[in-house]
């Protein structure tokens, strides 16, 4: 008997077990580990369930056993928990590219040959300049549309035919999905588009995943609280907290509870092959 669920965005779908499957082997869950979360889950989900309850389920079985890869499995989430936070997520994407060799500036003003534009980020690669605009959501259904494409790609030809000594090419981020007439206009026009499951085999979680940019609000071992005192003391990620220990105290975070967070940071950001 086929399985409907219901997505974030409003629409249905067949439940998909290869798709829980690989997501799971994807956050670092061994495969038979994963297989048993997978037919766990399989066996007790009804139709009409959310994707939001199966993703529930799902981490809190990795949670009990493995919490990197929970940390990883809670990815999206913890991005869309920056809103919350009031934590810019162009300074999130700035530190992504910086993190791929590339130098980047945010929230800075740009000539054009008609007016000035506000860019999000600027990425300075060696035979060109990006101006990225970012698109945050706070919920997982929420698409960035053709409208916004469109505006991005007017906005880089006029920077560009101000600053024709430079290549400028055009980057439009977000960290949900785009509709289907936003990424057709992209193709069309060479816009760059970066989200979370666009383009394939280069997705913004993707990228994330390589760069091993995970950030604190993905720790399973903090609380809501705890996340947000870290990010208002500007400890964003993970991998910074090794050298930022006493940001931990300060956020109410010590003894054993810390030498947990710790572990999992460890778990967290050792590198992953394949990726």
């Amino acid at each position: 008997m086929s399985i409907v669920i219901s997505k974030a965005d409003g629409t249905t779908q067949q439940f998909d077990r290869n798709k829980l499957f690989s997501s799971l082997k994807r956050s670092g869950a061994a495969t038979d580990m994963a297989e048993e979360i997978t037919q766990e889950i399989e066996k007790n989900v009804l139709s009409g369930a959310t994707t939001q309850e199966i993703y529930s389920r799902a981490f809190a079985h990795l949670k009990r056993h493995k919490h990197g890869a929970a940390a990883r499995y809670s990815l999206k989430l913890a991005i869309l928990n920056f809103g919350p936070s009031g934590f810019p997520f162009e300074s999130y994407i700035a530190e992504l590219f910086r993190a791929e060799g590339y130098k980047t500036k945010v929230d800075q003003i740009v000539r054009g040959a008609c007016v000035e534009h506000e860019v999000d980020v600027v990425i300075d690669k060696k035979t060109e300049t990006v101006y990225a605009e970012v698109k945050f959501h706070n919920t997982a259904g929420f698409k960035t549309d053709l409208k916004t494409a469109l505006y991005v790609e007017a906005r880089i030809e006029d920077i560009a035919a101000y600053h024709r000594s430079t290549i400028a090419r055009g980057l439009l981020v977000t960290n949900t999905k785009f509709t289907t007439y936003a990424t057709g206009y992209a193709r069309c026009k060479g816009l760059e588009l970066l989200g979370w499951e666009y383009p394939q085999g280069a997705t913004l979680q993707d990228r994330i995943d390589k760069a091993g940019l995970y950030p604190v609000t993905a720790l399973t071992t903090l609380n809501n609280r705890e996340k947000t005192a870290l990010l208002k003391d500007r400890v964003v990620l993970c991998r910074a907290l090794p050298e930022e220990t006493e940001a931990l105290t300060r956020a109410g975070i010590s003894g054993r509870k810390a030498d947990r967070v710790m572990e999992e940071v460890g778990a967290l950001c050792t590198p992953r092959v394949g990726i």
